[in-house]
Parts: structure tokens; C-alpha cells; sequence
């Protein structure tokens, strides 16, 4: 999901793959781009669906410990095995929280990326709206039929009308492309970076 966003790696090998002599072009860059929010979305539906099995994995580990004290030499009492065993349980809405909450994010700002950079989903032509839309400011005309005592009514609603239109100029669909195009990959990038690291930890450090 990472290297999605790496335009040597992906973007210009699957656009432009290398046959031969000669480079011919799969698909457009929108196309790659509505790839690119499918693979998301997929990916983070198949990590919710194993959400079952990685709760229940970190629920073993209470049966672990147990396994792992009885092979100790020496007596143990009964509240320490107790303390144990529920320290487990009392941290498992904790870890919940950590594997769905990134998941989470990271389909928002997916959505928000199509919607606000303007992609499409591929399966169905979108219709783009070519009526002409009345940026202008409200006529005098309209003002003229309110009461005299309303002019800093006015004057405030004509300078938040202002205001509106030149926030989109600046709010333009290429801002938010790029802005949530790096807030996707730096979440995706923390998941995975959090992943490895706690599949190291597992591994190796909690065996020694």
C-alpha cells in the first residue's frame, strides 16, 4: 500500500511498463488513481475482516503466560496468576482501539480524496454538471427591498459572500490531491511501520 505512492516503483511501471525496446502505456493516470483508491479500500476491509482472529491471537497470550509459569520453578501464588491472566483482559478494548482507529483514518481521508480531489470509482461514467454557476454578488436590487435600518446586514453578508468565492479559488481540487494524497500515504506508512515493528517485538524480543 506504501509503495502505491512511489512513482518509480509503481506509477511509472504500471503505467509505463518496459517490453522490450519499447514502453507501452496500460492505462491513464486517472485509471491508476482509481486503482490506487480500490486497492485502499480493499485492503482495509480484508484487515477489519481479520480483526476476529488478531484479537483472539492477543487473548492467547493469557494462556501463554500460564503455560510459561507452570514450566517455572518455584511457587506462584494464586492473585499474582489471577493479576495476570485479567491484565490481559483489561487491555484488550486498548487494543481494539489501536487496530481499528488507523484503519478508520485511513478510509476517511480515502473517501475525502475522492470526493474533494474529484476522482472517479471506474464503474460508472460520472456526470459533470456543465450548468453555469452565478458567482456573482447579490444585486442591489435585492438589498433595495429591505428595511433602511439592515445595511450592516449588508455589508456583513456581501463580505462573507466574498470571502466564500475566494476561498475557492485557493481550496482547489489539486490542493486537496495533494494534501490527502500525503496524509493517506503517511498513515498508511505509520500502519505499516507500526506492524513490522510489533511483529519483530513478538518474534524476537519477547522469546529472549
Amino acid at each position: 500500500m506504501v509503495l502505491l505512492w512511489v512513482k518509480p516503483i509503481t506509477r511509472d511501471y504500471i503505467m509505463n511498463p518496459p517490453l522490450g525496446k519499447e514502453s507501452v502505456p496500460l492505462m491513464t493516470e486517472a485509471t491508476f488513481d482509481t486503482l490506487r483508491l480500490w486497492v485502499i479500500i480493499l485492503l482495509c476491509v480484508l484487515r477489519l475482516a481479520m480483526m476476529r482472529s488478531h484479537l483472539q491471537a492477543y487473548l492467547n497470550l493469557a494462556q501463554k503466560c500460564v503455560d510459561q509459569m507452570k514450566k517455572e520453578a518455584g511457587r506462584i501464588s494464586t492473585v499474582e496468576l489471577q493479576k495476570m491472566v485479567a491484565r490481559v483482559f483489561y487491555y484488550l478494548c486498548v487494543i481494539a482501539l489501536q487496530y481499528v482507529a488507523p484503519l478508520v483514518m485511513l478510509l476517511h481521508t480515502t473517501l475525502l480524496l475522492k470526493t474533494l480531489g474529484h476522482h472517479s470509482w471506474g464503474i460508472y461514467p460520472e456526470s459533470i454538471s456543465t450548468l453555469p454557476v452565478d458567482n456573482s454578488l447579490p444585486s442591489n436590487s435585492v438589498y433595495s427591498e429591505l428595511p433602511s435600518g439592515d445595511g450592516k446586514v449588508k455589508v456583513t453578508v456581501t463580505q462573507i459572500t466574498v470571502a466564500l468565492s475566494s476561498l475557492k479559488n485557493i481550496f482547489t481540487p489539486l490542493l486537496f490531491r495533494g494534501l490527502l494524497s500525503f496524509l493517506t500515504w503517511w498513515i498508511a506508512a505509520c500502519l505499516f511501520s507500526t506492524s513490522l515493528f510489533g511483529l519483530f517485538y513478538h518474534q524476537y524480543l519477547t522469546v529472549a
